[in-house]
């Protein structure tokens, strides 16, 4: 089972959270509760901005654009809460106002009978793309374009053929273990969401 610190150090890349809105506060089962406690998680509610634009599921090469979030959501087969990391929230509430972009972790957590599944997303619907890649020279330095341009690039292009990109599914835990499958691959099929805009050829999908 992962600790905070795997969880840590599997986001270290400077990130933080905004300050959340009320959300729904009750967890169907036990494992839930007490994944949400190990983790220190606690309830929230994402901004419209992100929940109504699409996302990616690989940030150095992303080939699709997923949702809109929302939709994703509403697909699930068992209760769903958002979530952020408890110490994340409180460290935002005195975040400098001074710097407007920023990115936050936040966790969908899926309820089932079969065992609890949370889908890791990074909020980055305060930041265009030319903003988003500034963000990231703090942390990657002279490697932040190279890695990242043509993600930019493609980015970009979908926001100007009317696909807002509002954030990335960085991972999935299941029973809070890390899932080995990349999120990319598995969302067409496995967690039945098609892509809705195909970045290498820079066009909507039917």
């Amino acid at each position: 089972m992962p600790r905070p610190s795997l969880l840590a150090s599997v986001l270290a890349a400077g990130l933080c959270l905004p300050l959340p809105l009320a959300a729904p506060a009750w967890a169907q089962s036990q494992q839930a509760m007490a994944l949400r406690q190990e983790m220190g998680y606690v309830p929230y509610t994402p901004p419209a901005a992100f929940l109504d634009g699409f996302f990616i599921a690989d940030e150095a090469k992303p080939a699709f654009l997923f949702g809109p979030v929302a939709d994703f959501v509403a697909k699930r087969g068992c209760p769903v809460t958002w979530l952020v990391e408890e110490g994340e929230r409180s460290r935002l509430t005195n975040r400098d106002a001074a710097n407007p972009l920023f990115e936050y972790t936040l966790a969908l957590e899926e309820d089932c009978p079969t065992g609890v599944t949370h889908y890791v997303f990074v909020d980055q619907s305060a930041m265009n793309p030319k903003q988003w890649l500034e963000w990231r020279r703090q942390f990657h330095k002279n490697k932040a374009e190279p890695e990242y341009a043509d993600a930019v690039a493609r980015l970009g292009k979908a926001v100007a053929d009317g696909f807002p990109v509002s954030g990335e599914l960085r991972f999935v835990l299941r029973d809070g273990n890390l899932e080995a499958a990349s999120p990319q691959a598995v969302l067409p099929t496995a967690l039945a969401c098609p892509p809705r805009y195909d970045c290498d050829a820079g066009k909507a999908l039917p």
